[in-house]
């Protein structure tokens, strides 16, 4: 399960957490409109996969990618994708 939600009782933001199987990558990090796409590292784990968690305000929705070993990369199993035309390709998109 790539993204996991966990919607905040105490304030209007989700806690969301991005997981990224890949064992054979040496960095990834996620950006998007969320976090004015700066680039935030995910940790990897034991089992080679990396994780990370961010607090996002919810009712809106966002784009981002994965930056992996420096290649921008979608999230296969993302809420939607986007044509972004300053970017020339697709974003994945994040709906809270």
């Amino acid at each position: 399960m790539p993204i996991t939600k966990q919607f905040l009782k105490s304030k209007p933001e989700c806690k969301v957490t991005f997981t990224v199987l890949d064992t054979e990558a040496n960095s990834i990090a996620v950006a998007g409109d969320f976090n004015d796409w700066e680039k935030a590292e995910l940790k990897k784990l034991k089992n080679g996969s990396f994780k990370g968690a961010m607090n996002i305000p919810v009712d809106s929705m966002y784009e981002f990618k994965y930056s992996v070993d420096g290649e921008w990369v979608n999230e296969p199993e993302a809420d939607g994708f986007k044509w972004n035309e300053f970017a020339g390709a697709e974003n994945s998109v994040l709906s809270l």
